[in-house]
């Protein structure tokens, strides 16, 4: 006898539903994570075999490194079954602010290891619908162990908040180096655009795109190298990144709307004013997003790099290339950037520097690295990461940014609280090295 009336599944409420699905993906990830962790094991132990065989040592040798090897394992593991909560750390300093948290400074009571606690207040994901972009944020950090992008070490939650434990980078970002050295020469440029685009790589390999790359979420370590941060926010937590917020603005502005014209000292006046503010707001700024992700037409991972020649131009020219008054202009001028694309003729810079922005800033199917990212690699610019002079620049930067970031603010905070030898996440650096680098 055929039966009538609905399913079981359409009688579910969505909330069912939800709960269902999460179960689900929580039940995925979890034997997923543990066949990834038991391979990551194995290839971890024949990596320690490979390497005592090509050192030589004697079995007593190698017998002593895998015992040690052994136990460096069984800690792993037993710091991925730890619960931590807030009470296990120390709030040092807050380091950042956002529309939707903050980052703290925190140092790991038991082992003295200092982090950067990254807290999201749930109230305001909820609200925005973003926990997922939270998680996607979480699992790409997890996934990525890669010398390009910023650890996480742990996360956790409470009532109100998600808390991410992630590397702490003495370095700063990128945007806060522009800001206050206004422009970098060709030669400093360079170096920073070819440890990017390396960057962006490791990322894209792993399936990944960013779509938020900019100056913001460039951070420094404390030797100047660059490393990737923010990959959920990228994903649409500021109203920035979704693309009918702008659209709706676009229909805001009359039919006659022209683009004002501002010299360079203008714009650079006014990039400089408005930064920091857009920077923390949940609007935030086109000026970095490619063009193709503002259309329903879709987008792929070329869209990082068009990012990047943004971010060249700025390092060089002192302030985006659709700088404007407003983010709706902007947008405005991303979307119109085979017109107000240029470079301003009081500010010198190479032809070869503005073609390799060119190839970055165009239609996508015409912009280098289209083909792959070894096209993009055999350019001069990753070529110069072999030259002696990169660490010169490298050195010439950290200097600047010792004065910046590791200055006697940082030695008020750490020194009273850390011993003489400081672990910064996994790393291990003496105090004086950490000041220095």
């Amino acid at each position: 006898m055929a039966m009538t009336g609905s399913t079981p599944c359409s009688s579910m409420s969505n909330h069912t539903k939800e709960r269902v699905t999460m179960t689900k993906v929580t039940l995925e990830n979890f034997y997923s994570n543990l066949i990834t962790q038991h391979e990551e094991r194995e290839m971890r132990q024949k990596k320690l075999e490979k390497v005592m065989e090509e050192e030589g040592l004697k079995d007593e040798e190698k017998q002593l490194r895998r015992s040690a090897h052994a136990r460096k394992e069984t800690e792993f593991l037993r710091l991925k079954r730890t619960r931590l909560g807030l009470e296990d750390f120390e709030s040092l300093k807050v380091i950042g602010r956002g529309a939707f948290g903050e980052v703290r400074l925190v140092q790991k009571k038991d082992t003295g290891h200092v982090y950067a606690m990254k807290i999201l207040r749930k109230a305001d994901m909820l609200e925005k619908e973003q926990v997922g972009h939270i998680r996607a944020e979480r699992d790409i950090l997890v996934e990525a162990d890669s010398l390009w992008v910023v650890k996480m070490f742990y996360s956790f939650q409470d009532k109100l908040n998600l808390y991410l434990i992630m590397e702490f980078l003495p370095g700063g970002d990128m945007m806060t180096l522009l800001m206050k050295k206004d422009t970098l020469t060709e030669e400093e440029t360079q170096f920073y655009i070819a440890e990017t685009v390396l960057a962006i790589d490791s990322i894209h390999q792993l399936g990944f795109i960013h779509r938020d790359i900019k100056p913001d979420n460039l951070l420094l370590d404390s030797k100047g190298h660059v490393k990737l941060s923010d990959f959920g926010l990228c994903t649409g937590l500021k109203k920035a990144h979704r693309t009918e917020f702008y659209r709706n603005l676009n229909h805001s502005l009359p039919s006659d709307f022209t683009f004002q014209n501002m010299n360079s000292k203008r714009k650079a006046e006014t990039w400089k004013r408005n930064r920091r503010q857009l920077a923390f707001s949940t609007v935030g700024t086109p000026d970095y997003i490619a063009p193709e992700v503002f259309m329903q037409t879709g987008y792929n991972k070329l869209c990082d790099w068009w990012s990047l020649g943004v971010i060249m131009y700025e390092m060089l020219i002192g302030y985006p290339p659709f700088c404007s008054e407003t983010p709706q202009e902007t947008y405005k001028k991303v979307m119109n950037w085979k017109e107000t694309l240029t470079f301003p003729p009081e500010v010198p810079i190479s032809e070869k520097a503005k073609d390799l922005i060119l190839r970055f800033c165009c239609e996508w199917e015409h912009r280098i690295g289209a083909p792959g990212v070894e096209e993009i690699k055999k350019k001069d610019l990753l070529q110069y990461l072999l030259k002696s002079k990169a660490l010169m620049i490298l050195q010439t930067l950290m200097s600047f940014q010792n004065l910046i970031f590791l200055s006697q603010q940082w030695r008020q905070v750490i020194t009273p609280r850390v011993t003489t030898r400081t672990k910064i996440g996994s790393s291990s650096i003496t105090r004086t090295s950490a000041l220095k680098a």
